[in-house]
């Protein structure tokens, strides 16, 4: 089945292979970050931390379609979302509690049992 027959489909900014891109739009959203930071944040969430040579591509991946910028802060290079990565990040997070939202409420429910 093609992405026209489903009602929501997942945002152009975030592919659901990992929610990687999601994950480093949103972290950038709430402040600037340098990749090592961006790394350690991930890991807290997703109990590994990514390595080098999975973000840094996914940050360069980001950067190239204008949804994040960089700029280099003495040895460190910070990162910072772009107004489209804002926009970006929302269409995502609609997506996501469309997609996964039900999951999430009946997960609390049972927990608060």
């Amino acid at each position: 089945m093609s992405k026209e027959n489903y009602d929501i489909c997942p945002p152009e900014c975030c592919d659901m292979r990992g929610m990687l891109s999601f994950l480093i739009l949103w972290l950038l959203s709430k402040r600037p970050m340098y990749g090592q930071e961006l790394a350690e944040e991930i890991g807290k969430r997703r109990g590994t931390k990514p390595n080098p040579g999975t973000i840094y591509p996914a940050l360069k991946e980001l950067k190239k379609r204008g949804l994040i910028k960089s700029k280099k802060e003495g040895r460190v290079t910070n990162y910072h979302i772009t107004e489209e990565g804002r926009k970006g990040i929302q269409k995502a997070c609609e997506y996501f509690c469309k997609a996964f939202g039900e999951i999430f409420q009946e997960r609390m429910k049972i927990d608060r049992s």
